[in-house]
């Protein structure tokens, strides 16, 4: 990736003071964008209310993002207004930028210049980057510290072992060279775990991305309870080629119109039942 002239140092305002509009009150988009960005406005708002629904959460300094179709051949992602919580996302809060961090849209809202670095890097260089999720949790930043990162231990863990890549602490993400290490650490898997920081997930769809977030997750989860119990020699580690032959059995739930329209319809009603208004 070359280094592009951006905006990045102006995704926050430059006063000290700013104020942060309920997304509830500003205008509703919905006939104002295109129906491909206003479905895909919907979806990823309900992504950010699943991951509060499940504790995936870290107040506003995590990101999630969805890429939108090109627009005369310029190339515009979704991310989250700085200062809006997971659970009150709404689709017309979510802020349309380019790959250079302009924001293209009228909205009162700015974005984190870390969250762009991170996740301008993957949608630029992954076609298949349709979402990304990023997000810091008690268990994926335990495991992110851990030498040998993510184990063998569990069949959930062996399902996205072999898709997991790593890329080494940097401090906060401010500065866009690393997007260069990022997106080589990265690779073509699918899932990164940021080293004493957190985990990434990818996918054509918020679907896919969810659902491998929800496996990297309860991984992370399962391995920090199994440790409780003691050092390694009161673990069982599974073989790599065992870890190899779960992962290709495990493999269709992550590719799109499998997994995820087996679980994301499911979720949708369970968000409409729990904190209906993403749609907004």
């Amino acid at each position: 990736m070359t280094k592009a002239t951006t905006s990045h140092d102006q995704a926050m305002p430059a006063q000290s003071g700013f104020n942060i509009p309920d997304p509830i009150m500003i205008p509703r988009l919905e006939g104002k964008v295109s129906d491909a960005e206003w479905a895909l406005r919907c979806q990823l708002a309900a992504t950010y209310r699943l991951c509060a629904l499940y504790g995936w959460t870290d107040l506003v300094f995590t990101h999630i993002s969805a890429r939108l179709p090109d627009e005369d051949g310029e190339h515009r992602f979704l991310i989250n207004p700085y200062g809006v919580m997971f659970e009150e996302m709404t689709a017309s809060a979510l802020v349309k930028i380019d790959m250079a961090g302009k924001i293209c849209q009228e909205t009162p809202y700015f974005i984190n210049p870390a969250g762009f670095t991170i996740h301008s890097a993957v949608h630029a260089a992954r076609e298949d980057a349709g979402c990304v999720i990023h997000v810091h949790t008690p268990y994926g930043m335990a495991v992110s510290a851990q030498k040998k990162g993510l184990r063998r231990y569990t069949q959930m863990s062996m399902q996205v072992h072999d898709d997991l890549a790593y890329h080494d602490y940097e401090g906060i993400a401010l500065e866009l060279e690393e997007r260069d290490r990022i997106v080589a650490n990265l690779g073509t898997k699918s899932l990164l775990m940021l080293r004493n920081h957190g985990t990434l997930t990818l996918g054509k769809t918020c679907g896919v991305a969810f659902l491998r977030m929800y496996f990297l997750e309860n991984a992370c989860k399962t391995q920090i309870l199994a440790q409780s119990v003691g050092g390694e020699e009161h673990l069982h580690e599974e073989s790599v080629e065992m870890a190899a032959r779960v992962y290709q059995q495990g493999a269709a739930a992550f590719i799109p119109g499998m997994g995820d329209n087996l679980v994301w319809p499911g979720l949708m009603r369970k968000l409409h039942r729990t904190n209906p208004g993403h749609d907004y």
